[in-house]
């Protein structure tokens, strides 16, 4: 009975994310959909299945996985204090940019959420509806990172401050709670031991993250498929750290998060990450989840008129409590999106699964009770995205198009101008020649100047910009503007050379700098050679309708997937993948890493929307 049991959760964890695929559910997680389901199998409504011994282990190792791939999840890059080097277009937008960074807004938004979630607590204690002070605020004071990070990067929102601010606080959400219940539990739990034993947790973490610091340095120069090293380390790190917290009279869970976040700190690929997420939401979580919804059962809690009365009320809290950070993102964004990221953060499930599952093995909580707060949690899941992605719209400073300065107006410069000028770009041109000003300033926005001298560019703001492009005729000057304009800190500079004399001599130093070269002749040369080579280039250069283009991946949603499932797959070309300084011929079945380059064709509008979505860092 057990085995039967098994495969049939095996069975809707496998049915589960076809069917919302299936029917286009998005707006639900899949975590929520698995409890769901797992309430429909189990007692509450079919009876088809009944947790065993083999169940409930496997459940516990998933919530173990689960907690230690939220602390894998934690980006620490965010808590780093920001470099005061600025370039010097990043000093001119700071002037209206907002003083308050997505750390400080983090620390101010959470600050409330635990004034408001032990303001709330003691409200149930004097009220006689939940006496347990202490566990009602850790629960109160919880936030689903999982599900939060989810969200953020079905919007893109993961690389911009809002996404920073609203991942912060979630962390937040995660790591407190923990350290939380962690106290709770060794001040209540009956087989707890002195708390000063809890430093031999960090102290086991900071010796793991010492001795396997050099580890994937190592590891890429050993790595086989049958060895898996990196999947090694990291059930290394979760069964060790797991033993040292239970050994000290701490909870598994707390052991399996900071061993997720020893591995983060040891800094994995990528690649080490997907196959974590693989093993972790392919086999244990999904059982972890469907079985907690098994052992609601709902026949027994709604029969309860206390439950009943519980249930909204807790919600309520869930919802109060996370109140205070909208003042506290209004400081910085949009009304309405304030209102999206204090909604979002009030999600709150993982955290919940496991301070309930720790608190009912301390007998501190009754199962009415704990179902209430579990069902309430349920309800957070499902109204809060909903309110996220009703409200949330851009914000201003996320809409700044890419600014592209052209040094020189001439026949090479301004037709490359007025494109540009059709897409996500600002572009303006400069001019020291009063003929070429009067050519083209009707064409693309010129600029007349008298004198082309580093000063006097720094004085207009030339070197104000994302990109500088140095198409001067004057070769000796374009060496000298490109070698001035990266002092002054400009980001990106591509410098035409006509004259190969100059370019040979200052060319491995400009390389050096990180600026790009390009010389008109053997552009000309290479471009006949793949005329020749490929007679269908001049069918591509003389389309105005497609162009080419190259990006690199950064964005996860596009990251593992083949070219063929990809959801643009129908309006672009990819005819070559660089991975690892390697040319990989695509096909179909080939799979995008993070990180890849990719060369493509496609209609010069929907390309490079196509183009913005894959570099987008998520």
């Amino acid at each position: 009975m057990d085995q039967v049991s098994l495969v049939i959760i095996l069975l809707a964890a496998l049915l589960i994310p076809l069917i919302m695929a299936k029917f286009k559910v998005n707006s639900l997680p899949t975590a929520v959909m698995e409890i769901i389901v797992g309430i429909v199998i189990g007692p509450s409504v079919f009876n088809f299945v009944n947790t065993s011994d083999l169940i409930s282990q496997l459940s516990t190792i998933g919530v173990i996985v689960l907690l230690f791939l939220s602390g894998l999840e934690i980006d620490f890059s965010l808590f780093k204090k920001r470099r005061t080097a600025l370039t010097p277009l990043e000093q001119k937008n700071a002037v209206n940019t907002p003083k308050y960074s997505p750390v400080r807004l983090s620390v101010y938004a959470y600050s409330t959420i635990i004034v408001l979630s032990l303001l709330l607590a003691a409200a149930f204690k004097v009220s006689g509806l939940f006496s347990d002070f202490w566990l009602a605020a850790i629960l109160f004071g919880t936030i689903s990172l999982g599900i939060v990070i989810a969200a953020l990067k079905e919007q893109e929102l993961l690389s911009k401050a809002f996404g920073q601010t609203i991942l912060l606080i979630s962390v937040f959400g995660e790591l407190v709670p923990m350290m939380g219940l962690t106290l709770y539990a060794s001040v209540y739990g009956s087989n707890s031991q002195s708390l000063w034993l809890l430093l031999l947790i960090l102290a086991v973490a900071a010796l793991l993250l010492l001795r396997f610091k050099p580890f994937f340095r190592f590891y890429q120069n050993i790595n086989k498929s049958t060895t898996q090293l990196d999947i090694r380390l990291a059930f290394f790190l979760i069964v060790t750290m797991v033993t040292v917290a239970e050994s000290v009279g701490a909870e598994n869970i707390l052991g399996a998060f900071v061993a997720g976040i020893v591995l983060k700190l040891l800094n994995p690929s990528e690649t080490t990450r997907e196959r974590l997420d693989a093993i972790g939401y392919g086999v244990f979580i999904p059982i972890f989840f469907i079985t907690t919804g098994v052992d609601l059962n709902l026949r027994t809690l709604l029969t309860s008129g206390k439950t009943l009365l519980l249930i909204p009320l807790f919600f309520l809290a869930y919802m109060v409590a996370k109140i205070g950070g909208y003042w506290v993102l209004k400081l910085r964004f949009k009304q309405a999106n304030a209102l999206a990221g204090t909604a979002l953060t009030a999600t709150t499930m993982t955290m919940v699964l496991a301070v309930l599952r720790v608190a009912k093995s301390m007998k501190t909580i009754t199962s009415d009770q704990s179902g209430a707060f579990l069902l309430a949690a349920l309800l957070t899941c499902v109204i809060s995205p909903l309110i996220f992605n009703k409200f949330y719209s851009a914000e201003k400073e996320d809409l700044v198009k890419t600014a592209v300065h052209f040094i020189g107006a001439n026949l090479s410069t301004v037709p490359v101008a007025q494109q540009l000028r059709k897409g996500w770009y600002d572009v303006s041109m400069y001019t020291n020649h009063p003929e070429n000003y009067q050519t083209y300033h009707a064409q693309v926005p010129v600029t007349l100047m008298e004198n082309f001298t580093a000063q006097d560019l720094q004085d207009h703001g030339v070197f104000d910009t994302d990109i500088l492009v140095l198409g001067h005729i004057d070769a000796e000057r374009n060496y000298e503007l490109a070698k001035a304009a990266k002092a002054y800190g400009v980001r990106r500079i591509i410098v035409r050379f006509e004259d190969r004399n100059v370019l040979n001599e200052h060319e491995d130093e400009l390389r050096e700098l990180g600026v790009e070269v390009y010389n008109t002749p053997e552009a000309n040369i290479t471009l006949l050679r793949a005329l020749i080579e490929s007679p269908s280039t001049l069918l591509l250069l003389n389309d105005t309708e497609n162009s080419i283009y190259e990006v690199r991946v950064l964005n996860h949603l596009y990251t593992d997937v083949q070219i063929k499932n990809l959801q643009f797959a129908q309006d672009i070309t990819i005819s070559q993948v660089i991975r690892n300084r390697k040319l990989i011929a695509p096909n179909g079945n080939t799979t995008i890493m993070y990180g890849d380059r990719l060369i493509f064709t496609g209609n010069k509008q929907t390309a490079a929307q196509i183009r913005q979505a894959l570099a987008t860092a998520n």
